[in-house]
C-alpha cells in the first residue's frame, strides 16, 4: 500500500487472529511517517447516536499497517489529526 485512502475499507486482525473490517476516515503524515485514522466499518454502519472509536495505525516500511507503539508517538499522531478536525469546523 503506497498511499492511504479516505474511504478505503480493508481487514486487519487483532491479537486473538479475529478478522475485523475497518474504513479509513483521514490520512496525514508525522515526522515523515504515513498514519490513518480508522474505525470499525460494523460501528459506522449503525445509525446511532453514540460516539464511534476511532484510533490510528502507522503505514510501516513494508507497507503494511501497525499499532502505534509508544504514548509520545500516539499524542503527536492525535494531535495533528484534531487540529484537522478543527480545521474542518
Amino acid at each position: 500500500m503506497d498511499k492511504i485512502e479516505v474511504g478505503e475499507v480493508f481487514t486487519i486482525s487483532d491479537e486473538n487472529d479475529q478478522e475485523m473490517e475497518v474504513e479509513v476516515l483521514a490520512s496525514a503524515e508525522v515526522d515523515g511517517n504515513q498514519y490513518a485514522a480508522v474505525s470499525f466499518v460494523e460501528d459506522l454502519e449503525e445509525d446511532t447516536e453514540e460516539d464511534i472509536d476511532v484510533f490510528f495505525l502507522k503505514l510501516d516500511e513494508d507497507g503494511d499497517f501497525t499499532p502505534i507503539e509508544s504514548d509520545e508517538e500516539f499524542n503527536k499522531v492525535s494531535a495533528v489529526f484534531e487540529e484537522m478536525i478543527n480545521n474542518e469546523e
